[in-house]
């Protein structure tokens, strides 16, 4: 199992106790790590996505109440979008495509965020995909009627390919 973990740069810095380490500057942002990626550009980000948080909170009042569980954002860049949207009721999965510009995986976990990389197109272009939509249908049915111990089994086979 060992082989499987990657050990922890060395990057200088101290890391803040959560929530507070969701904005604060994390170790490879401050030392130059991450190409193009500055002290200033993070903090723009973070101001990005509380702005646009703020405003989906405002569309959908249901954002923050636990109606979501789970939110999936599919191309993280530097996990900002999380930390707006932090809350103890719901959680999001960063994932950093494995075709982007920056391998920004590290900043989301240094910021105590979950996240992982993942190659959408090989997921998104193959059959398997589209056994998510009869399921996403089913669940829209049985969520509009009064339904409550509904419980729906997806083969992971038919969803992520293994190589």
């Amino acid at each position: 199992m060992e082989v499987c973990v990657t050990p922890s740069p060395k990057v200088s810095g101290d890391y803040k106790p959560f929530p507070e380490r969701l904005y604060a500057i994390p170790p490879r942002i401050a030392s130059g790590s991450v190409p193009g990626v500055s002290v200033e550009t993070y903090q723009e980000d973070n101001k990005k996505w509380k702005k646009h948080v703020n405003a989906y909170k405002k569309i959908n009042r249901l954002l923050d109440t636990g109606r979501y569980r789970n939110i999936m954002d599919m191309n993280a860049g530097l996990g900002s979008f999380a930390a707006a949207i932090q809350s103890s009721k719901l959680w999001v999965m960063n994932v950093v495509p494995t075709i982007a510009e920056k391998s920004t995986l590290g900043v989301i976990y240094e910021r105590g965020l979950i996240g992982i990389y993942h190659d959408w197109y090989g997921f998104l272009t193959s059959s398997s995909y589209f056994y998510l939509w009869p399921a996403c249908l089913y669940l829209m049915y049985f969520n509009s009627s009064n339904y409550t111990n509904l419980v729906l089994i997806v083969e992971s086979n038919k969803i992520f390919k293994f190589q």
